[in-house]
């Protein structure tokens, strides 16, 4: 007998398991996130149509695929609903935004450059197909903001203009050769003029991690007909801008754009994962709203004037506006601002929005949500957000839904902005985490997981208020988005 074929080969048995990890992790992240859903309304009363963002990770390019699935959904009783998905995903090769308008009757696609030379794309489709392609110059702007963060896209309520936050253009730059201050010059330098030294004028920080190489985030504004871009005028460029909403508009008044501003007095020093960092809202007239010129508007100073409206307090982040345009509410990190944490509990704050829209720069700021510094067991621990949903709101015009850290687990909130009375709605199973995807009047169409679950679809039904019983009941929604190997659940 020979001995040797019966010793194991430490080598060969290292190399399998190696390999059968390595299958098992690509198995894994073959799994698809949803990352945003669309609700599209029909004539019919019982059916619409969803539309869902997915991203499936490229080990093999080390990319990100973008997908899009449509699904028609159909509501068989008050609380039963069926999806009925399309065949397949389509993917969507560089597309950075997808933002249908208000209406549901056209969609935004955004494309950014891959370098710091070619247009920017905004593409307007129809049911019917594109409309408009519109190409956006590095001279009037870099990339748009995709990030979360600075990142806002807004389409007007008449759907003809759509404010955005961008790179701001490339600024003149001093040119030096061996001899010193070439006269005359003033464009970037480049690396035609071997031999010679050119100066790049003043440092330029960036944002730090993330961020590096990002130009400063600034406002623009393109009319979806003729494809021509505005900057916003009247921000002083100490502000780094972000998050920006239109204001609701009424006859005779004016159109405003609110929007976050981060103010730099020193330095930079990093913006990602850094709440603490002092922001305020503003509010500045939208350009393009009426018949003036440029030359008109540039000239009247008060036109362009910015209103800080949050100016007493330290924090203001995700201004939403509420359907009826009488609330304006935002998050507020004031608590780690003051205490310099880079993260802690946050609070919730409603403006009234002026009727007539008028708007005062001492417009009294309510608390909704106040910051919970201790609380008691088993109680609400105040709320820790990311971000907020960019359509939170119930039909009531009230009352919003809300993505929040309850101890260990992510869980849905219902809040009333008048009465500032909390809800906790998601199932009560801690080790599961909730994800707001969209709202389908007093529905939620929401996503679960956990640890050691893979993803599923929720759809939730306001039932009634009841003292023994939550309000929400939640079914699983079947579909092909989260399905995965046996391998993959017997590991999970």
């Amino acid at each position: 007998m020979d001995i040797h074929k019966q010793t194991p080969n430490p080598e060969t048995e290292e190399h399998n398991n190696y390999a059968s990890i390595s299958n098992l992790l690509q198995q894994f992240t073959n799994i698809p996130n949803i990352d945003r859903a669309w609700l599209f309304y029909s004539h019919s009363q019982t059916t619409l149509q969803g539309m869902f963002s997915i991203t499936q990770p490229d080990l093999v390019t080390n990319n990100t695929r973008k997908l899009i699935l449509s699904c028609q959904i159909i509501k068989e009783t008050h609380n039963s609903v069926h999806f009925l998905w399309a065949p397949f995903p389509i993917e969507v090769s560089a597309v950075s935004f997808i933002v249908p308008s208000p209406s549901g009757s056209k969609l935004l696609l955004i494309r950014n450059p891959n370098d710091h030379e070619s247009p920017s794309r905004f593409e307007i489709w129809s049911p019917s197909g594109m409309e408009k392609d519109f190409h956006i110059p590095q001279s009037l702007h870099g990339s748009v903001y995709s990030d979360r963060w600075f990142e806002g896209v807004s389409w007007n309520l008449d759907e003809t203009f759509v404010a955005y936050v961008a790179e701001e253009p490339s600024l003149s730059k001093p040119e030096f050769s061996d001899v010193g201050y070439k006269k005359g010059g003033g464009c970037a330098a480049t690396d035609k003029n071997s031999g010679t030294w050119e100066g790049q004028g003043d440092l330029e920080e960036d944002w730090g991690e993330t961020y590096a190489g990002k130009r400063r985030p600034a406002l623009f504004v393109i009319n979806i007909s003729s494809g021509e871009v505005q900057a916003v005028k009247g921000i002083d460029r100490s502000l780094s801008v972000g998050q920006v909403v239109w204001a609701p508009f009424r006859n005779g008044s004016e159109q405003y754009l609110v929007f976050v501003g981060w103010s730099v007095e020193k330095r930079k020093l990093g913006m990602k994962y850094c709440s603490n960092r002092p922001c305020a809202l503003y509010a500045v007239r939208a350009p393009n709203h009426d018949s003036k010129s440029d030359e008109q508007q540039i000239n009247s100073t008060q036109e362009w004037h910015i209103l800080n409206l949050t100016g007493i307090i330290s924090s203001a982040l995700f201004p939403r506006f509420s359907p009826d345009g009488k609330f304006l509410v935002f998050l507020s990190a004031k608590s780690a601002v003051d205490s310099g944490v880079h993260n802690a509990t946050n609070s919730l704050h409603r403006i009234d929005w002026p009727t007539d829209g008028k708007l005062h720069q001492s417009a009294k700021i309510y608390d909704i949500v106040p910051v919970v510094t201790r609380a008691e067991e088993g109680c609400f621990p105040g709320l820790y957000c990311t971000t907020i949903h960019n359509n939170p709101w119930l039909p009531d015009n009230s009352t919003m839904i809300i993505s929040s850290i309850w101890h260990s687990s992510e869980v849905l909130l219902s809040l009333n902005v008048l009465s500032g009375e909390v809800a906790h709605i998601s199932t009560a199973d801690p080790t599961f985490s909730w994800n707001l995807l969209m709202l389908d009047g007093d529905n939620i169409v929401a996503i679960c997981s956990s640890p050691v679950d893979v993803p599923q679809i929720k759809y939730g039904t306001f039932t009634k208020k009841s003292k023994d019983s939550s309000p929400w009941t939640w079914s699983d929604i079947s579909n092909p988005v989260f399905r995965c190997s046996d391998k993959v659940e017997s590991h999970t």
